[in-house]
């Protein structure tokens, strides 16, 4: 047969008629409304001005300007500088790098554990996963911070590592639990089934079959403990735990928050927290993002 095969047959009928799908273009506003895009655009400026922090700052941040010492915000140093005669706005920048890089261990430790612990729970027998949730739950007995605080007195001179580490070692029970739930709901399908029947192992299931089922449900947890190992860092330092005072962090920097109080010297405070709070807050709206369209999609099924 010649010609397009279509043309081969007439359609026929009482008041025929031929209708165009129209796919409706969303505009501008349409796209971003509802999305947290000051939150992305005020996370992003931060990063980057800490990424590029040599470009950004205007002293060395590691340098004690010791005829400069508690010297209010001015023309030459724009956030005034701290009792150790240090710059604190180079600092906010150079020491940004070290308090989002605990943020981002501390969210990949705590979803590695979180992620294998639940999925080794969830498609576990009855008896075996009893037993595993209970791990989970005692350690949600003990207070989060006491652990930490506990576990940082073990460990000795703390680093970069080993806040990262104890952070996300004590913080992953709650993601555990998560996806525990969802990998108990999707155990029992055709395709996972298929794969244990085809040999397929445990590593193999999880990445192929149980991750892209509930990554989506996860994005939120997985987001927001970003902010909770940077809290958490600060939180450390100020109680004086934390990553030493030669090391610059935001968490450092509030460290020096109860001499600051006794010397009237505001600016040592307000401005490592400013930065601190709005970089979680931040992180918070886009997590709350992914929380907000997962149960939207949710709603759907």
């Amino acid at each position: 047969m010649e010609g397009n095969f279509s043309d081969q047959f007439v359609v026929v009928g009482a008041n025929y008629k031929t209708y165009q799908v129209k796919v409706k273009k969303l505009t501008l506003r349409e796209r971003i409304t509802g999305k947290p895009i000051i939150s992305i655009i005020v996370l992003g400026i931060i990063i980057l001005g800490c990424v590029f922090a040599e470009q950004v700052y205007n002293h060395d941040p590691t340098s004690f300007y010791l005829e400069n010492l508690n010297e209010p915000p001015g023309s030459e140093f724009y956030f005034g500088t701290d009792s150790l005669g240090r710059d604190i706005y180079s600092m906010i920048w150079y020491g940004g790098r070290v308090s989002i890089l605990i943020g981002l261990l501390g969210m990949a430790i705590i979803t590695v554990i979180g992620v294998v612990y639940g999925c080794l729970s969830g498609t576990a027998n009855k008896e075996i996963d009893s037993i595993m949730m209970r791990i989970p739950e005692l350690i949600n007995s003990i207070p989060t911070l006491l652990l930490i605080l506990l576990l940082t007195s073990i460990m000795g001179a703390q680093n970069i590592l080993k806040i990262s580490f104890v952070i996300g070692i004590t913080g992953w029970c709650g993601l555990a639990r998560i996806v525990r739930s969802e990998v108990r709901q999707i155990r029992s399908s055709e395709y996972v089934i298929a794969a244990k029947s085809m040999g397929g192992g445990f590593f193999h299931i999880m990445k192929k079959h149980l991750i892209p089922n509930f990554i989506s449900t996860i994005m939120f947890v997985v987001v927001s403990s970003i902010g909770l190992s940077m809290s958490m860092e600060s939180t450390l330092s100020f109680l004086g735990l934390g990553l030493p005072v030669d090391v610059v962090s935001w968490g450092s920097m509030l460290s020096l928050a109860n001499k600051a109080l006794l010397s009237n010297t505001w600016w040592v405070i307000i401005f490592p927290g400013i930065f601190l709070i709005t970089t979680l807050v931040c992180i918070t709206n886009i997590a709350y993002y992914f929380r907000k369209e997962t149960n939207k999609r949710e709603s759907y099924l």
